[in-house]
């Protein structure tokens, strides 16, 4: 045991002894700590006289100097790492991912073992050497380029939001595509009774092309629901008891107003000089229709202001017209009326081209206060009331692509003239047989002539033989009616307008009540 302790003592002693003499004393350390910190920023930075910095002078110290031999091997290692350490590459930042659409996301490669660290760090000749066989392989298109090991594919680049918008976006295509073929699964369908009439020519049955009919002429139909006028009849039947032989379809827009917009007054609206004349003294002729294309919305309010008499009996707007080549029509065949019997009054051709025979087609008004090509068409549509044609069309032919009230005017003046000529010459007999001469030399044939004597008028005989024509007498009673008529108004027009006011008024009241009674049914008892 004690030979051992003795051992122990000698051993510590021994490597006390080595170790103060192969170490550098302590006052030296700082020094060559401070010469490799210069000489490692100055590598850093690049810096050029590398030699100087080595022969840097140790600070002054007051211990002894350590042997020369020990301090040069030193510097010797210290420095030789700094020397042989190579510079950084510099990082090309083109191979940076693109982050315009977002940070991508690697969460799921990195689960599944997609991404190797190992090779993310794979030198350039590499990865070049790799997309070129991949690109030989498939042709050189780019579509076969072979990604390097550790290249993250496209898809990992997408963002969640645009992978559910994707999904949605294909959710959407497939419900749209499954709606698509169940709506015409639906519409394919066999006819009904009522549909069979109205579809003849499409019979029922389950073969395809019958069942593709059927759906082709039901989605027909759908279209041309909202492109056909709101009713198949847009007039009701004639009413006897208020029954006039013609009806007179008018247009608004550029006819019986005009509007315009200015930046000093904003939108005003017109009316054209003799409206009132035309549309009383007509009424007593004509079953007075307005048909134009200003939606409802729009025109009732004109309409109401314009005639608040109602001497319009029925004003068609927008909904009551077609649709057509993407052009607006106005379609007499919807009006329930003969149409031998029906004229049209249009700014617009393109708007009476599904009968351009039952036309009338005046200038558009612009404003102009002196204006009186409305009020010139009152003697010619009322000559044809007076004749009583069979057919208005073909009285509308003779005048086609004439001025008619210029026209009209010469015609008349030349039978007028002609009948001078006769009465002088007495060959006109006293039965009135030259009426129907007078009609045939303006060039048209009457049918049932108006030749009724009412109360107080001068007998058609002795006015012939006064010299008038027969639209003389038919004037004069037509001024009588409507001298009469402006004297009732005059009188009572402010009373009449007071009791539809108040009519119009009750009915809104009841409507409301009706409305009220419908909505609270539920929660109010009814009384008995």
């Amino acid at each position: 045991m004690l030979a051992r302790a003795a051992a122990r003592q000698v051993a510590g002693a021994r490597a006390a002894a080595f170790a103060a003499s192969s170490t550098l004393p302590r006052q030296t350390l700082p020094a060559v700590w401070a010469r490799g910190m210069a000489k490692d920023n100055k590598s850093r930075f690049n810096a050029p006289k590398q030699s100087q910095s080595q022969k840097t002078d140790a600070p002054p110290s007051s211990s002894p100097p350590p042997p020369p031999s020990s301090a040069a091997e030193t510097e010797t290692k210290s420095t030789t790492p700094q020397e042989q350490e190579p510079e950084e590459p510099i990082p090309d930042l083109s191979k940076l991912p693109d982050l315009t659409q977002g940070i991508p996301s690697t969460l799921e490669f990195e689960r599944a073992g997609a991404t190797d660290k190992s090779n993310l760090g794979e030198e350039a000749a590499s990865e070049a050497e790799a997309a070129g066989a991949g690109g030989g392989g498939a042709g050189g298109g780019s579509g076969g380029r072979k990604r390097p090991k550790g290249e993250l594919p496209a898809s990992a680049y997408v963002s969640s939001s645009e992978r559910k918008r994707k999904w949605w976006t294909y959710f959407a295509l497939a419900s749209a595509g499954l709606g698509a073929v169940g709506g015409t699964v639906y519409l394919g369908r066999e006819w009904s009774e009522e549909e069979l009439a109205k579809n003849p020519s499409v019979g029922n049955g389950w073969s395809l092309a019958l069942w593709w009919k059927r759906a082709v002429s039901r989605m027909t139909e759908t279209v041309t629901y909202y492109q056909e006028p709101s009713f198949e009849k847009l007039l009701p039947d004639p009413d006897p008891s208020f029954e006039r032989p013609y009806t007179l379809c008018i247009s608004l827009e550029d006819m019986l107003i005009h509007s315009e917009w200015t930046r000093e007054h904003g939108w005003r609206v017109a009316k054209r000089p003799g409206v009132d004349y035309f549309l009383h003294y007509l009424s007593q002729y004509y079953e007075i229709v307005l048909f134009t294309t200003v939606p409802w919305g729009t025109g009732e309010p004109l309409v109401r202001k314009l005639d608040p008499y109602r001497f319009i009996m029925w004003p068609l707007f927008r909904e009551a017209t077609k649709y057509k080549d993407g052009e607006i029509i106005k379609d007499l065949s919807y009006l329930n009326r003969d149409l031998s019997k029906v004229i049209i009054i249009d700014t617009e051709a393109k708007h009476v081209r599904a009968q351009p025979e039952n036309a009338i087609i005046l200038p558009k008004w612009k404003g102009n206060p002196k204006d009186k090509d409305l009020v010139d068409l009152v003697p010619f549509l009322e000559f044809i009331h007076t004749m009583q044609y069979d057919d208005v069309r073909k009285v509308l032919k003779s005048f086609e692509g004439k001025n008619i009230p210029v026209e009209f005017a010469r015609r008349e003046a030349l039978a007028r003239a002609e009948h001078q000529r006769r009465l002088g010459a007495n060959k006109v007999k006293a039965s009135g047989g030259g009426i129907g001469w007078l009609s045939s030399h303006l060039g048209l044939k009457p049918s049932n002539m108006s030749l009724m004597v009412t109360e107080g008028e001068e007998n058609p005989t002795e006015a012939f033989a006064k010299g008038k024509m027969l639209q003389d007498i038919a004037r004069e009673r037509g001024m009588r009616n409507y001298l009469a008529l402006e004297e009732e108004i005059r009188k009572n027009g402010e009373k009449w307008l007071k009791e539809e006011q108040e009519a119009q008024e009750k009915m809104q009241k009841e409507a409301m009540k009706s409305m009220k009674s419908s909505m609270f049914s539920w929660f109010v008892k009814d009384e008995e």
